[in-house]
């Protein structure tokens, strides 16, 4: 018998009243009694998307919200600028592409921000595009993007902003409205503590007003039937029941807590992991840009970075992530998001540091770990 241990960025551990959640009985969804908890769900959303828009909840994965994020907002032949600076920014170019949309590609170099100047400039030569499509928290390089910047150059635009937030909801400071984020998208299994099969998109009314006009086919994915069902309190088609209770319970521990709480919290966990790659002697692959929802370092020259993740996961028990695409085998990366806390994060470095002992790596043994410890000694 061995424990296992989840550092992945998403899915993430489930608290324990999240589990309870779940084992609940059933009941229908079209009851008061699933109502008032839908209703109690969405405003809970709001306050965690700090938004006063209507926020939506999908049956499905982060990915079927980006998708709704497209066909609602766009024709076949509309054109909108994509920030790509890993394989998630990549996500919405695809997504964009299967419907007939031409795509502006900002290529950022893996593990940079974009520069919200050249949003600008492209925005100011071609006044007809629709939509910028950004990332909070790149999953792939561990690296955040300013998104409050973007948003103040897109304000007073036609376009409206589009923000993946999926692997940064809940774990990071995102100020819906205040940063004029028009349009955000995001999912249940990482900041939010749930198992993978919540969407969550919220939609502002300028962003509305792309959506009464919007050509693109869809039927499960329409927010005009969404937005008509929750104003009812409803939801056009059957709910992921069980996953909108544990939800609940979750926003309201959210509330509980105190966003700048949470915030504060990641952040104290993003330090000490950070710091402890530091100590190993390894390479903060988004450097100074790095998230508080994940860090990625770069694999040792010489290692075999698949080796190093498989070997943590299937002797030990400690699941990590390594790199995707082109960084597969060169980076690991180390989710501190959700129901994570100072020894997991011991328990992960300490693993981390036998296993690179073992590949033959050489540096101070406990390094990592006494570097961690000094931070949550001192925060």
């Amino acid at each position: 018998m061995r424990k296992n241990y989840l550092l992945t960025p998403g899915p993430t551990p489930l608290p324990p009243y999240v589990c309870e959640a779940m084992s609940r009985p059933i009941i229908h969804h079209r009851t008061p009694q699933f109502q008032a908890i839908l209703k109690e769900t969405t405003d809970g959303l709001r306050y965690v998307f700090q938004t006063k828009n209507d926020v939506f909840i999908l049956a499905s994965s982060g990915t079927g919200a980006m998708e709704a994020a497209v066909v609602n907002l766009l024709s076949p032949g509309d054109t909108v600028i994509i920030v790509e600076a890993g394989k998630f920014g990549e996500r919405w170019t695809e997504i964009c592409r299967a419907n007939n949309v031409n795509c502006d590609v900002i290529k950022v170099e893996w593990g940079h921000a974009v520069e919200p100047k050249e949003i600008e400039r492209r925005l100011g030569a071609n006044p007809k595009i629709k939509a910028v499509f950004t990332t909070l928290c790149e999953t792939s390089t561990g690296a955040k993007s300013d998104i409050e910047a973007i948003g103040k150059i897109i304000k007073d635009t036609p376009a409206v902003l589009v923000v993946d937030a999926i692997s940064g909801l809940g774990a990071v400071d995102l100020k819906t409205d205040a940063w004029f984020c028009d349009v955000v998208v995001s999912g249940s299994q990482k900041g939010l503590m749930l198992p993978p099969g919540l969407g969550f998109i919220s939609v502002s009314s300028k962003a509305f007003g792309l959506v009464e006009n919007a050509k693109c086919p869809r039927y499960y994915l329409d927010l005009k039937k969404a937005k008509k069902a929750l104003d009812k309190t409803d939801t056009p088609f059957t709910p992921a029941i069980t996953l909108i209770i544990a939800l609940n319970e979750v926003l309201k521990m959210l509330k509980e807590d105190g966003l700048e709480n949470v915030f504060s919290r990641h952040k104290k966990l993003g330090v000490a992991v950070r710091t402890a790659m530091k100590a190993l002697g390894l390479e903060l692959f988004a450097g100074s840009n790095s998230s508080d929802a994940v860090t990625a370092a770069n694999v040792p020259a010489g290692l075999d970075g698949e080796k190093l993740v498989k070997t943590m996961r299937d002797t030990y028990g400690i699941t990590i992530a390594g790199g995707q695409d082109e960084m597969k085998g060169k980076l690991i990366r180390i989710a501190h998001m959700g129901f994570i806390e100072e020894f997991d994060i011991i328990l992960g470095i300490s693993c981390l540091e036998k296993v690179l002992t073992q590949m033959g790596y050489k540096f101070e043994l406990g390094s990592g770990v006494k570097a961690a410890e000094e931070v949550f000694l001192r925060v």
